[in-house]
């Protein structure tokens, strides 16, 4: 299953999940579903995923000021870029599946509640995890779950989905969310 969804290195774990001794994703099957339900439209899909990834944003941005160090500062604001660049992706195939000439400001007037990408709020995280905001490996962590979360939301949100075209967006989104996971995986690397 796992190499079927682009994993290229499966370890099989004697003892299956019971035997596991760390983190693993947490929260009811349908956490985050109430956000992309699989009857949305790709334009409405486009416009929950950009306000995801805002909401994401939003959170690296504001821990910048919840921090002392300069390297854990300088990482938030290299996660917020990352999640401008994935914005700008997702508005610029909402503008060419749409043919709507539209800017940002206006774009981001009509995006949804601020939900951090995995479908919890900045408070939930901060709450589960707890991280200790100035120690990079915490907040490396911490950024990792938030991506797992998202990539699992979109792989199972585009599973349900009834729109060829939300599918494959949410499919290519999740793929970016790998991507995401693995730049900060080798970050965790070199910690």
């Amino acid at each position: 299953m796992l190499s079927g969804k682009g994993f290229d290195q499966v370890i099989n774990m004697s003892g299956g999940i019971k035997a596991w001794n760390d983190r693993v994703a947490f929260g009811p099957e349908d956490q985050g579903l109430e956000l992309l339900t699989g009857n949305e439209s790709i334009e409405e899909t486009l416009i929950i995923a950009y306000s995801l990834e805002a909401g994401l944003q939003d959170f690296y941005l504001t821990m910048i000021d919840k921090v002392l160090d300069d390297a854990v500062k300088s990482l938030f604001r290299k996660l917020s870029d990352i999640e401008v660049i994935h914005q700008k992706r997702i508005l610029e195939e909402y503008i060419q599946i749409t043919g709507k000439e539209i800017d940002r400001e206006t774009f981001e007037s009509v995006t949804v509640e601020k939900a951090v990408e995995g479908g919890l709020t900045t408070e939930e995280y901060i709450s589960l995890f707890k991280p200790d905001w100035n120690a990079l490996p915490d907040i490396v962590d911490l950024a990792m779950s938030i991506e797992a979360q998202a990539l699992d939301l979109y792989s199972r949100a585009a599973d349900r989905s009834a729109d060829d075209r939300s599918r494959g967006a949410m499919k290519k989104i999740a793929e970016e969310e790998r991507a995401h996971l693995e730049q900060l995986a080798k970050l965790m690397d070199t910690l």
